[in-house]
């Protein structure tokens, strides 16, 4: 009893820290997410193209993200870039974590465009429309509603992946829990806090996911 006394008292009394640094992951699996999918789908369209060159920088692109530790993609790109120029840590792990999850997101989006009937195609290209105006109208919108299951559930790879910001000293969820378990002498007791704040996260991202889901399959009928 005194061990899950002791548990809420931290919990209480290091809320507002935890918060904040709640929130700034939050926003850096988002932000991340969100350019993840424009690199996604720039990768599965150079990945579907009929120019070979083009599917194979594809190729390497995805080839060399999944092959690569994530850790190691966010320190080439943060001490490299701030080789160049200075970069902030938010926007450095944000674009590291969003060329991760693109790879990802490029074989979701390529699977779901690939899943649509070719008929669907060539109608579209027999009423004259050109094949981008087609991909964009027809094709893509009905392969976002297939791929939107494995989008979820990336958006909360993201999330947890995005623990691994700590390490370039971001005061996301894991850093401050982490420091804050070494100034009080505690690491366990604040492992734990931050895994009930990510199993929160997690719970909210997954119900949004499935409202949205049910939402796209009303709009469908």
């Amino acid at each position: 009893m005194n061990e899950i006394a002791h548990f809420f008292e931290a919990f209480g009394n290091s809320s507002n820290l935890l918060v904040k640094a709640m929130v700034l992951t939050l926003e850096l699996t988002v932000v991340s997410i969100l350019i993840g999918m424009v690199i996604g789908l720039f990768f599965a369209l150079l990945k579907l193209s009929r120019f070979r060159i083009l599917s194979l920088i594809s190729d390497v692109y995805i080839y060399l993200i999944r092959g690569t530790p994530l850790i190691v993609q966010i320190f080439i790109l943060y001490f490299g870039l701030s080789g160049l120029f200075l970069i902030p840590d938010f926007w450095a792990a944000s674009l590291a974590l969003a060329f991760h999850n693109g790879a990802y997101i490029a074989e979701t989006f390529r699977g779901s465009i690939q899943s649509i009937d070719k008929g669907q195609m060539e109608g579209a290209r027999s009423l004259g429309m050109k094949p981008s105006l087609a991909m964009r109208r027809i094709i893509l919108p009905q392969a976002l509603r297939r791929a939107l299951p494995p989008l979820g559930n990336q958006f909360i790879i993201g999330l947890k992946d995005s623990s691994l910001a700590a390490f370039i000293s971001m005061n996301e969820l894991f850093n401050v829990a982490t420091t804050l378990g070494s100034n009080n002498f505690d690491e366990m007791t604040y492992l734990l806090i931050a895994a009930l704040y990510y199993l929160i996260l997690v719970g909210i991202l997954t119900l949004l996911v499935r409202m949205f889901e049910r939402k796209m399959a009303v709009s469908e009928r």
